[in-house]
């Protein structure tokens, strides 16, 4: 049933986790941690669904997981189910109604593979499991193809499917933030909408806006408070990233900029969440490929005074998202491959509070290949990670294009591979987002099909239910199809590809161009998904 079961002396079990008060999501996080402590290490966790409540219907709607976790082969039932019940009343559960609200709900579902237990305090395995679909869909996400002796020869994926479908259909969610109530990611909900994340590269060498967001001088604007070291005009002239020639690295960068005045990191970040960005990404390393890797060190002096900035001002409490009804607050992902850029980052926390990171979201191109820290690194912060498929690094990556097993099944295959080491890092699973890597170790054609096919990848077993990101804007494959060299004049391309890529189920799309992609996407949104902004 599981890799813990075949070491000496170990074990396992299966826990239901569950929480409908307060901060369900931290609940749920912190039982892990305890169970953890413990000494019951959590070996995988489920993805996180949120239901209504099942029995007691007065009272919030539940989120609901499960936990795979070690043990020892002697432990006794009641010994696992003490540990469980100190761990709830550790955290302050207190039973007051019969199935009625509860802020950490623990329930053993499975111990030591077949085995069975019956006593007036605990039944294993859990006498109630196969009603439930809050219990059975995350036990599916860990342990599909499961039979217990006792279920007349029939797996848990096949008792799932005998249930009647939960209305509205379950969908699993994805927290975006640790401190910031930001909706959480539905990737299984028809009627979603997909976010916005945009691109601030703080780079001489990016592909498409080099050197138009580095070591620029501070240069103070009337009515303006702070400036730093980037950025572009206002939406009134929209001259930016369009009118400056990265490659001619000669002219003086505020020279350059003396038609329309120099203005830093915070304005451009003020006017992507005016144009719609849900997610900001900034970046201090190019990926583009061929691009010269600088150091550790070089890489965090790129982006650490930007997000000092952001830091000491307010601009990351405004909200994007404009169309939604309850505007969500605008979150910080840092796009970097190392351990200790993202341990660096991670650390530099809001003027106002300090109790958590001013960065939501690590966003690693490389799936945690090209640094071994990297996923360790990511499990101690408990943040949320973007995975990319890739393979090779920034200068082999061209290389590596061949897929004779089929691109789809290579690329789902070899992202179970990365999920599964993310897991045993420590990462939960309902903290990952998932990245096909358009453009990375992919050939235009490839690029293409993934387009194309990406519902496959979304339903592949073990993929499904989890987030996806698309990161098309600008690239190459759209000037070679379009006959657009300039990268920043890609835009007709690029709307076409977050079209497509809505159409096949992304989650989040990344782009530069952040207006004119919120209106693809929210036009995208109403044809694909019926989602209007009500």
């Amino acid at each position: 049933m599981s890799s813990a079961s075949a070491n000496d002396g170990r074990s396992n079990a299966y826990i239901a986790l569950g929480s409908n008060l307060k901060n369900r999501i931290q609940n749920i996080e912190t039982a892990c941690s305890e169970l953890d402590k413990a000494g019951l290490r959590v070996l995988r966790t489920s993805l996180l669904y949120e239901t209504k409540p099942m029995y007691l219907e007065a009272q919030g709607s539940f989120i609901n997981g499960a936990c795979e976790v070690e043990v020892d082969k002697a432990m006794a039932p009641l010994d696992l189910l003490a540990k469980v019940k100190g761990i709830e009343a550790k955290m302050g559960r207190q039973k007051v109604v019969e199935k009625g609200p509860r802020n950490i709900d623990l329930d053993i579902l499975l111990l030591h593979g077949d085995s069975t237990w019956e006593s007036e305090e605990l039944s294993i395995p859990h006498k109630s499991m196969l009603e439930r679909e809050f219990v059975l869909r995350p036990l599916c996400d860990l342990i599909p193809g499961y039979r217990h002796p006792l279920w007349l020869d029939k797996t848990l994926s096949q008792h799932l499917a005998a249930l009647q479908p939960s209305d509205p259909p379950m969908s699993s969610l994805t927290p975006l933030s640790t401190i910031k109530a930001a909706t959480p990611l539905r990737p299984l909900d028809a009627r979603r909408r997909t976010r916005i994340m945009s691109i601030l590269n703080l780079t001489p060498d990016s592909f498409s806006d080099g050197g138009l967001h580095s070591k620029w001088q501070s240069k103070k604007l009337p009515n303006q408070s702070v400036v730093g070291s980037c950025d572009t005009p206002s939406d009134d002239s929209r001259i930016g990233m369009d009118s400056i020639d990265p490659s001619n690295a000669s002219i003086d960068h505020e020279e350059q900029n003396s038609g329309f005045g120099f203005i830093g990191p915070t304005k451009i970040i003020h006017d992507h969440i005016s144009d719609g960005a849900d997610i900001i990404d900034i970046g201090g390393q190019s990926t583009a490929p061929r691009a010269i890797q600088v150091s550790d060190e070089q890489e965090l002096e790129r982006i650490q005074d930007t997000l000092k900035e952001i830091a000491n001002a307010s601009l990351m409490h405004t909200t994007g998202g404009a169309t939604d009804r309850v505007p969500d607050p605008v979150l910080l992902s840092v796009d970097t491959y190392r351990a200790s850029v993202t341990q660096a980052a991670l650390q530099v926390t809001y003027s106002s509070r300090r109790d958590g990171s001013v960065v939501d979201i690590v966003n690693d191109v490389s799936g945690g290949t090209l640094d071994p820290a990297m996923l360790r690194t990511i499990a101690k912060a408990g943040c949320t990670y973007i995975l990319m498929h890739t393979r090779g690094t920034p200068s082999t990556m061209t290389k590596l294009t061949s897929y004779p097993l089929g691109l789809i099944p290579t690329i789902a295959t070899e992202l179970l591979s990365r999920v599964a080491a993310a897991e045993a890092a420590g990462v939960r699973r309902w903290r990952i987002i998932l990245d096909p890597g358009i453009g990375f170790a992919k050939t235009a054609a490839q690029n293409l099909e993934i387009l194309r096919k990406l519902p496959e990848l979304r339903e592949w077993p073990g993929l499904k239910g989890m987030p996806w990101l698309l990161g098309v804007s600008r690239k190459g494959f759209i000037g070679k199809i379009t006959g657009v060299e300039r990268p920043a004049a890609r835009v007709m391309g690029t709307a076409a590809a977050v079209s497509a890529a809505v159409q096949g189920g992304a989650d989040v799309v990344r782009v530069h161009d952040v207006r004119q992609m919120g209106e693809v996407v929210r036009m995208a949104d109403a044809v694909w998904r019926g989602w209007e902004g009500e």
